[in-house]
């Protein structure tokens, strides 16, 4: 274990190394190259911005003005219907507002850890999901809007099937790990 806690302090001072070496190799100027692609991540994230101040504004539309809650009960409602007892209503919150924004999913997860404790049901099948599902439109809409993609054809599809069998997963799984 020792060793593991060694190598991950130095996994990123080593990568950076092998790279500067690696570019002084091949007879690169390396700083020159550092300099033009720090200024290149500059104006990408220039370019970026508008995106994401879009995408903070509408998460805290969404949850302000109680859409958040509309949307979870008729959600709820929806996956009552189908006749899945298991799935706890306080997860739906947090899987939708996943798809939107990280960092204000990260806010609703410890809003469930001061209210559950973490070592619960609900507050481990929370960080699974934490964990494994991403956010969809944050990601769609920098990567596709940097390179300028505009049809999405079966990406968005794709994405939603993958994080309902991570929230799926997440929930079996703390299910099995809480027993």
């Amino acid at each position: 274990m020792s060793f593991l806690l060694y190598f991950s302090e130095i996994v990123i001072p080593l990568t950076a190394a092998y790279i500067v070496m690696h570019g002084l190799a091949a007879k690169r100027n390396v700083f020159e190259d550092f300099t033009k692609g720090a200024a290149d991540g500059i104006h990408t994230a220039a370019k970026l911005l508008p995106t994401l101040i879009g995408l903070l504004v509408g998460t805290k539309v969404l949850r302000a003005s109680g859409l958040l809650d509309f949307l979870c009960n008729k959600i709820g409602w929806l996956i009552s219907l189908t006749g899945i007892e298991n799935f706890p209503e306080e997860l739906l919150p947090l899987s939708i507002v996943k798809l939107i924004s990280a960092s204000a999913a990260n806010g609703l997860l410890f809003d469930i850890f001061k209210e559950f404790g973490t070592d619960s049901f609900i507050g481990m099948a929370a960080s699974i999901m934490m964990s494994c599902s991403e956010t969809m439109l944050y990601c769609l809409s920098i990567y596709f809007g940097s390179v300028h993609i505009t049809k999405t054809r079966w990406t968005i599809p794709g994405c939603l099937l993958a994080i309902i069998a991570g929230i799926t997963a997440s929930v079996i799984l703390a299910g099995i790990l809480c027993s």
